[in-house]
């Protein structure tokens, strides 16, 4: 097991708390939260409050437990903390960066030939601030039994597609009937033989992992692919090594992606840390995003330079398969990266 350190106990985790609860139980205020972080008086809390009808600040009780006091640097709290960088307006930055919001199906976006991206739910746990679909359009992308079945008919037609892969949002919002409903369509549909599914709940609330969704992932037909976001090892402690192995039990492969933050985890050792953490825990590392430029996120960016000095250092501490694959999205396709990219 992981030996943890010594951490906020704000609110351990009971087991009579399921995670719903702790879903209606997040933090939204940056004065409360500071405030339990002991920083209220070390950071302009009015200047916070102008950017909440931006992108709301959403952390779960959980997450927030694995901060570390009186640290305004803390890796965990610099991703989910409102910031007055936000409001800058950088050249090359745009709310679709991607290029998804012209998708005439709702909550569907299908940019590969293969595979399409299901957006199961429109809402997160925790909203990240260099999340790329900050703007998006989600009032127009419901997630709901009617848009799935839209979804479905679209995957029907369409025999070139293999994979489905559920997004967000993030897709364990829907409950666990919810879930189970839309697996079935899907194995009723020949031509689908991948299901990969995105999500951060197995890292900010862990209890969303449920003896039942466990059962709905062990006796479908598909070999469920599981994609966690983790972006610091301090976001790993016992309760998701615990998870984790849960979801092995019940026949799940877990991959990792992680998008390099300035300030957070684009130190050669902090990223040895996490992919040493996460193979340790059982997940294998497998993406490292360079940063989406979507507007209000370029504090985050990391320099050329600093990329090229990873990508020569990562191979002198890690083996092969500890090494995730360095990708860039754009709004054609995936380009995995190397040091010729980058210069």
């Amino acid at each position: 097991m992981l030996k943890m350190g010594n951490n906020i106990n704000i609110n351990q985790l009971s087991k009579k708390e399921d995670w719903l609860q702790q879903l209606a139980n997040v933090i939204t205020k940056p004065e409360k939260l500071l405030n339990i972080l002991e920083l209220d008086n070390k950071y302009k809390i009015e200047k916070l409050n102008k950017l909440r009808t931006v992108f709301p600040l959403r952390v779960p009780k959980s997450f927030v437990n694995r901060m570390k006091k009186n640290t305004i640097k803390d890796p965990l709290l610099m991703q989910v903390l409102i910031n007055h960088k936000e409001l800058i307006n950088t050249r090359g930055y745009s709310q679709d960066p991607l290029n998804e919001q012209s998708s005439t199906i709702p909550g569907l976006l299908h940019k590969y030939k293969n595979r399409i991206v299901l957006l199961l739910k429109n809402s997160c746990a925790i909203n990240c601030r260099y999340c790329f679909r900050r703007y998006f359009p989600y009032y127009k992308n419901q997630g709901n039994k009617r848009n799935w079945q839209i979804a479905l008919n679209y995957i029907n037609l369409h025999t070139e597609i293999n994979e489905v892969i559920f997004s967000g949002g993030d897709p364990l919002i829907a409950k666990d009937h919810e879930i189970e409903w839309i697996i079935k369509q899907l194995e009723t549909i020949s031509h689908i033989k991948q299901l990969r599914i995105h999500t951060r709940f197995p890292v900010v609330i862990p209890a969303r992992v449920t003896d039942q969704l466990c059962k709905i992932f062990k006796k479908t037909k598909f070999n469920i692919l599981l994609v966690t976001h983790i972006n610091h090892a301090q976001e790993i402690n016992d309760e998701v090594f615990t998870i984790v192995y849960k979801l092995k039990k019940a026949g799940v492969t877990l991959l990792n992606q992680s998008v390099l933050l300035k300030g957070i985890n684009d130190s050669v050792e902090t990223l040895v840390r996490l992919n040493n953490t996460l193979f340790d825990v059982g997940i294998l590392p497998y993406y490292l995003h360079i940063l989406d430029k979507v507007q209000g996120t370029a504090h985050f960016s990391v320099k050329k330079e600093n990329i090229l000095q990873l990508i020569n250092d990562l191979p002198l501490q890690l083996s092969g398969y500890m090494i995730p694959k360095l990708v860039n999205d754009n709004h054609k396709f995936k380009k995995v990266l190397n040091n010729l990219h980058i210069k």
